[in-house]
């Protein structure tokens, strides 16, 4: 059957913790809590078709559609829709945007109840346990007791995997892709370049500058050194090469290479639409992450839910041998796994890229498992 875009969306609120705090990883407590989130498609009367995107370092709950007036979809949404893969004719798909997020959830970027300030810097550390905690309450208050899958890759694969080790009972299957158990030494190196470029930044003022001047250069800066792992030397050769933006060198230190002029543009566009304390904080929740040495099955508990794990060879920023090791976990516990390596030159974008390959293995994996309910 033909595919078909989801019309327009609008993002919804939901708001929990104002006298029950959230504890968090860290013993700090953290409310109220205010989650934004987008559905698609319908629950149905078992609520047994409910499906839990999550999104990636950047992304946010607009995961499908159009929000008014918007010319650009959400960010997956050639994967979300009817007779997709994600197939909105049969499932109900939900997207919310982290805690400690820039999109509409609490988050350093948000108002402080205690002070009508933004929280900067007072907002506590959070980690990757703690966003899947506070997902379970959008979930609970949806009123599903059991999601039919979660999926979602890099970042949102971690949350994937947090599920399985948080809330093993509440899932029947589970999609991580282009993800890893933990981080390696040079996966923390990238990120803390990073957070430096953004912290030497005279106007981030330790995170102080939400009614002054923003720290744009670095949180550019930021985004422009984390947009190279995303690509591969291939792709970059194949869409930059040495391509020069004019016909000859400038012989200055202006920019003359159009790659040069394309991570420039990366990094001024993200400073309109991301918060750089946010950066900071998931940043350091994504480094804090380890379910490495057993901890994916903390208790000892058997697997339940069927996985599907997905890996890009030309992926260099979470290379294959991290979801090989996530499989093998995985069959250690006897688990219904399917591993998927997919040739691809688009380096870890792959998994926002590759759409036709993933697509199949998603439908295909998604509608089996519910069949066998």
């Amino acid at each position: 059957m033909k595919e078909k875009n989801i019309d327009v969306v609008e993002t919804k609120y939901f708001s929990f913790g104002k006298e029950d705090k959230l504890v968090l990883e860290s013993g700090d407590t953290l409310g109220p809590i205010t989650l934004a989130y987008e559905t698609y498609g319908e629950l149905n009367e078992k609520k047994d078709n409910a499906i839990l995107i999550l999104h990636a370092f950047s992304g946010n709950a607009h995961a499908a559609g159009f929000h008014s007036g918007d010319k650009k979809p959400g960010w997956w949404n050639e994967i979300i829709g009817s007779n997709k893969a994600f197939n909105t004719n049969k499932y109900f798909v939900i997207c919310s945007n982290v805690l400690g997020g820039c999109g509409g959830s609490t988050g350093p970027s948000e108002i402080d109840p205690k002070t009508n300030k933004p929280y900067g810097l007072s907002f506590p550390m959070i980690t990757i346990t703690d966003m899947v905690n506070a997902q379970k309450k959008l979930i609970d208050h949806l009123g599903i007791e059991k999601l039919l899958s979660v999926a979602g890759g890099s970042m949102g694969g971690m949350q994937v995997l947090q599920w399985v080790a948080s809330y093993p009972e509440m899932l029947r299957s589970a999609i991580p892709i282009a993800t890893a158990l933990k981080h390696s030494p040079q996966q923390i190196a990238f990120d803390e370049v990073a957070r430096q470029a953004i912290m030497a930044d005279s106007n981030w003022q330790k995170g102080n500058y939400y009614d002054k001047a923003h720290p744009e250069q670095g949180l550019a800066l930021a985004r422009m050194i984390g947009h190279i792992t995303y690509m591969s030397n291939s792709s970059m050769e194949k869409k930059f090469s040495r391509k020069l933006k004019e016909k000859n060198y400038s012989f200055s230190l202006d920019i003359d290479f159009e790659v040069e002029g394309y991570l420039k543009y990366r990094g001024t566009s993200f400073v309109n639409r991301f918060d750089a304390n946010s950066y900071l904080y998931i940043t350091k929740a994504m480094d804090y992450f380890d379910l490495s040495e057993g901890k994916l099955f903390p208790n000892g508990q058997a697997a339940t839910a069927r996985f599907l794990v997905i890996a890009f060879q030309s992926d260099w920023l979470y290379p294959p041998y991290q979801s090989i090791e996530i499989a093998r976990q995985l069959k250690m516990r006897h688990a219904d796994v399917t591993y998927c390596e997919i040739a691809s030159s688009f380096g870890h974008d792959a998994f926002l890229l590759e759409i036709e390959e993933q697509s199949r293995l998603i439908k295909h994996f998604i509608d089996t498992t519910h069949k066998r309910i």
